[in-house]
């Protein structure tokens, strides 16, 4: 994976016309004899599909739709990089109609096999298809994560002041555009709720090492006086949301509902519904709506991201607040950056 392509990608949003979300999900429209024949194959990323959160809501995603439609699903794990070539080449070996890669770190795979398959589909999640390849068998689903980030980061900065200090952290995995977008949010609404906010950044490179992370979280509280950890790094992530309970503070966690990862020590999480993103790939690919070279985009105002179930330490005052923000967004007059300015983050 090229850093040059992970830049252009950063800078998605502002570039390409994301297109509007159809809402033929779960509607089979085709003869049953079709609809039996039609085959959709998911490829994880290399945190396999039990990683409580981004992953196993794609393969949620994967089978509901399936189902709906009544074709076959293929579900292939990848346990290293090195897998991604293999599983496309089962995917297109048993003749799967649209193949879809679970992450932005499948895009050089998907790339080839795309150009080298035109009569097949392929979605990724958390990529652009224009930045993929930008053919008309491609189409990405994107999230505009930073717009969750932002009503994460008003919950986190409140909490931080509300302890005496203005200084919160992020544990994020591999330095790449989707984590990225989620922290550009965070760190401007937070700042922006409570100026002065320190937001404090640090990556494992990593997705799976739940010590890795965990360390990382230590280091933001017993160094930087960290009082709030948003984890960004999926199941690797978690291990930091465990480190801060330890240490009695909060954390907040990413994609999926992470409130029952560390009880009691949960101010809520940023929630990416990647299931959703899945089905809509499937439906347009079945139901002859695809977006060629384009986009799906989910955001606060279709329910694509939001936020998950919050804590009792979180004051209605500060829910009010992030309502207002979240108001703000869907009405189009705030607009959290999907880059963020932090020393650490990709520019």
């Amino acid at each position: 994976m090229k850093i040059s392509r992970w830049m252009l990608v950063a800078g998605t949003a502002a570039i390409v016309a994301a297109v509007a979300l159809a809402g033929s999900i779960g509607v089979s429209k085709a003869p049953a004899a079709a609809a039996a024949q039609f085959k959709s194959a998911l490829v994880s990323d290399v945190a396999g599909f039990n990683d409580n959160g981004f992953n196993a809501n794609q393969l949620k995603g994967l089978k509901k739709e399936t189902a709906a439609i009544g074709g076959k699903y293929y579900a292939l794990v990848s346990h290293s990089s090195s897998d991604y070539t293999p599983n496309y080449t089962t995917a297109i070996n048993d003749k799967a109609n649209i193949i879809i890669a679970a992450g932005f770190l499948l895009g050089d795979t998907m790339n080839t096999f795309s150009k080298n398959n035109p009569k097949t589909k392929f979605a990724i999640t958390d990529d652009s298809a224009a930045f993929v390849g930008g053919r008309k068998n491609e189409e990405g689903i994107t999230y505009a994560t930073q717009e969750g980030g932002c009503l994460v980061g008003v919950l986190a900065a409140e909490y931080a002041a509300s302890k005496g200090t203005k200084v919160i952290g992020v544990v994020g995995g591999i330095e790449i555009p989707p984590v990225d977008s989620y922290i550009a949010g965070y760190e401007y609404c937070a700042q922006k709720a409570v100026p002065g906010t320190k937001i404090y950044v640090q990556y494992s490179n990593d997705f799976v090492n739940e010590s890795a992370c965990a360390t990382l979280a230590q280091n933001e509280i017993n160094i930087d006086h960290a009082q709030v950890i948003f984890q960004v790094a999926g199941l690797c992530g978690d291990g930091a949301l465990t480190a801060a309970a330890a240490a009695g503070k909060v954390g907040i966690g990413v994609d999926a509902d992470e409130f029952n990862v560390a009880p009691g020590h949960i101010l809520t999480s940023a929630l990416k519904k990647t299931d959703v993103g899945v089905e809509h790939a499937i439906s347009d690919a079945y139901h002859n709506t695809w977006h060629g070279g384009k986009d799906i985009l989910l955001n606060l105002k279709n329910n694509g991201v939001g936020v998950g179930k919050t804590g009792t330490m979180v004051k209605s005052s500060w829910k009010t607040l992030m309502n207002s923000y979240r108001a703000k967004i869907i009405a189009g007059t705030l607009k959290p950056p999907a880059v963020c300015k932090h020393a650490h983050c990709t520019t």
